[in-house]
Order: C-alpha cells, then structure tokens, then sequence
C-alpha cells in the first residue's frame, strides 16, 4: 500500500467552496482502479489548511492510472483553483507501524 499526501492550502474565504468541490471530487478518485481510501482533514491551527491522505494499491495506481486517466482533468477543474499555493504531493511506504491496544 502507497499512501499520497498533499497539504492543501486553501484561499482564505473559499473552504465551504472547497469543501463542496471535493465532495464531488471524491466520487472521481474512488472509481480510480487502484484507490483504497482517503481521508479530507482540516487543520485546527489554521482554518484554511486541509491534509489529504490517499490509499493506493501503487504508485502507479494514482500517478499513471488516476493521474493520466479520463477522470483527472474533472478532478483538477473542481479543485485546483481554490489551492493557493499549489500543493505538493507525495507518496510514502510503510516503514514502521503501530497501533494502540486497547485494554
């Protein structure tokens, strides 16, 4: 499993915009071949902030069959005028995991 993040700076003002947008965003990313879950979190310290966290089965599966498939062009016209700066995006593998028990 690949995990994408973004930090998604959006303009001040726009975040209901934003938030709307990605709702019907969403809906593009998930019938990418591939996708495996996305979490859309908005930072508490700073209003218009969001960090986006992408499941993949590769990294192929978001930079060639999401980023280059048919769906990709609607998605980047919801969403990419509302990022001011423009986000950079990147993927991780596991290198450690843990998890809290529960008693």
């Amino acid at each position: 499993m690949i995990l994408e993040q973004a930090v998604l700076d959006v303009v001040p003002g726009r975040e209901s915009e934003f938030e709307w947008a990605f709702g019907e965003a969403r809906e593009l990313i998930s019938a990418s071949p591939g996708f495996l879950g996305l979490e859309l979190l908005r930072c508490l310290e700073t209003s218009s902030r969001y960090l986006l966290l992408v499941r993949w089965e590769s990294l192929e599966a978001h930079t060639v069959g999401f980023r280059q498939g048919p769906s990709y062009e609607r998605w980047s016209s919801l969403l990419h005028e509302f990022y001011s700066p423009f986000p950079v995006v990147e993927h991780y593998s596991s290198a450690l995991s843990t998890s809290a028990s529960v008693v």
